[in-house]
């Protein structure tokens, strides 16, 4: 097999890609597991990985696997195990692979991206990773996991993708970013500060998105940029009317805090002007606010004599519209 040649002459980085639609899965040789100088591996495809009982990669510090299949539960865990620099790893999890449970306890991992498929449910979802700074999870499936993520006291930043409406059991572990990319459903109750987050992009796409942005508000109390996404779904769901559930008390982010407010695809319902219109009376420090309508559903003009009008907190507030 290539592969055996390849890496006898000592190679650094490797690549392989196998069609899922063969008949025949790729199995990889035994001596891709004790390779001493692979710093970098990416799998894709049609790839069965049976790792080895004697499995040493003592070089590595990429991995990317993609829709692979596994031969014994454990592999992954066994593999990862045995990656005693590693310090990127990204997986992707497809309905036609075999993992129960995915279990990562890395101590060297920094940045960790994982991908769950539509109707991919996992037995057991375990991340315990003591020196991560980026954590990326992209979750398809309606039906929460059983998961314990924890350990990530170093964690700087983090994508989260999730259609569960449960984000109790993640949303604890990741309170102490500066830089948080969030699109989901999901509320995550009382009693997370996020003491440190500066940057917050929040996508909505739900019956009534002002809870979530309320709930950020208020317990971001450090927050600087705020960036804020009306997702439209095909039948525009999202378009019915709901009231703003603003906050009984002026959010310390607002009074102390945020200087750039971003809104993108501007609805122009009652409740967006609403919310908009509460920003910028409250927001003292804010410098740029900038409102993206989506143009076929909110006459120009009239929006922008609505939120021109209305007051600020800010005089040194510069508003735009695009």
């Amino acid at each position: 097999m290539w592969v055996v040649v390849v890496l006898s002459r000592y190679v650094r980085e490797l690549e392989i890609y196998s069609s899922c639609y063969q008949d025949k899965q790729n199995i990889l040789p035994s001596s891709l597991y004790t390779c001493k100088s692979l710093v970098i591996l990416k799998l894709n495809g049609g790839i069965l990985m049976d790792v080895p009982q004697m499995v040493c990669l003592p070089s590595l510090k990429t991995l990317v696997l993609k829709g692979v299949n596994y031969f014994k539960q454990g592999s992954l865990q066994r593999l990862l195990s045995n990656c005693p620099v590693l310090e990127d790893l990204v997986v992707n999890l497809c309905h036609h692979d075999n993992m129960g449970k995915f279990i990562v306890i890395v101590p060297s991992l920094q940045r960790l991206s994982l991908y769950i498929g539509y109707k991919r449910v996992l037995d057991e979802f375990v991340i315990d990773t003591p020196s991560l700074e980026y954590f990326k999870l992209v979750d398809r499936n309606y039906d929460s996991h059983s998961c314990l993520i924890e350990n990530m006291p170093k964690l700087r930043e983090a994508y989260v993708d999730v259609r569960s409406t449960d984000l109790q059991s993640l949303i604890g572990s990741i309170t102490s970013v500066k830089r948080l990319i969030i699109s989901s459903k999901a509320m995550f109750g009382d009693g997370y500060i996020f003491n440190r987050l500066e940057r917050l992009t929040l996508h909505v796409l739900e019956e009534n998105p002002s809870n979530l942005l309320s709930q950020f508000l208020k317990d971001s109390p450090n927050l600087q940029e705020l960036e804020y996404f009306s997702e439209l779904d095909d039948s525009y769901e999202n378009m019915r009317m709901f009231p703003w559930n603003q906050p009984s008390i002026v959010p310390e982010c607002l009074l102390s805090s945020l200087q750039k407010f971003t809104w993108s695809q501007y609805l122009g319902r009652t409740q967006d002007r609403d919310i908009a219109v509460y920003i910028l009376k409250n927001a003292c420090c804010l410098r740029n606010a900038t409102i993206d309508s989506y143009t076929c559903l909110v006459p120009e003009l009239e929006m922008i004599k609505e939120l021109t009008r209305s007051s600020r907190a800010s005089t040194t507030c510069e508003l735009n519209f695009s």
